[in-house]
């Protein structure tokens, strides 16, 4: 059984939106809501403490958080170095023995994305859980079968900024990024992890489907 209370979660919303014109994609509206809501709201049942990360905004994220009790935390590190500072910057604040780190542009992730990740730590006794889930065709083609579920599968691909961590790596993610490391796989290598597939019977296949363009948002909004 899972104590979610043993779980702090982090959603990443410190990115530059480069792809999406620049725009707070955390900020950005999905079935009337910002898409930071829908993660904070999925989260909620699944975990113990909530973090938000970001780097602009802060008003308007600290209004969308407050319900959820969750701090907004800016990268510990300077000039957007990628997701590896939200996961720095939630290492450093987290009080559980986990933290889960959860992008604010994939608003259809699981509801039991923590504990079947924690649930494969522990069975593999490693210190890392990342999602493995089958690749969507929907960034190709947003009006394809694929995007709606209809047709195979597809091969399972790495999803890293999906991670449940053991809080104790903070120390070696540190030494990491003070060493110029950003590449999230690079350090992950550096230690025992698991891949977790969510490709089960009733998975949705477009649960991992992120939204990097205003398009693919749009697509996403309008299976």
């Amino acid at each position: 059984m899972v104590d979610p209370h043993k779980i702090t979660a982090i959603v990443l919303a410190g990115g530059r939106g480069t792809r999406m014109g620049g725009v707070d994609k955390g900020l950005q509206p999905f079935h009337g809501k910002a898409l930071a809501q829908h993660s904070l709201e999925r989260l909620q049942p699944q975990v113990g403490a909530l973090l938000l990360n970001a780097n602009r905004n802060a008003a308007a994220y600290a209004a969308l958080c407050g319900p959820f009790a969750a701090p907004v935390l800016p990268d510990v590190l300077p000039d957007y170095p990628g997701p590896l500072a939200g996961f720095l910057t939630g290492l450093a604040h987290c009080q559980t023995p986990y933290l889960l780190t959860v992008p604010c542009d994939t608003p259809l992730f699981p509801l039991d994305l923590a504990a079947r990740l924690l649930a494969a730590l522990k069975a593999a006794q490693a210190s890392i859980a990342m999602v493995s889930a089958p690749e969507s065709d929907a960034h190709n083609d947003a009006k394809g079968d694929a995007w709606r579920g209809a047709g195979p599968a597809g091969p399972l691909r790495p999803q890293p900024v999906f991670c449940l961590l053991r809080a104790e790596l903070l120390a070696s993610l540190r030494a990491f990024t003070e060493g110029g490391g950003r590449k999230i796989d690079t350090w992950t290598a550096q230690h025992p992890t698991v891949l977790v597939p969510f490709d089960a019977p009733g998975d949705d296949p477009r649960a991992f489907s992120n939204a990097n363009t205003l398009a693919e948002l749009q697509a996403l909004q309008n299976p």
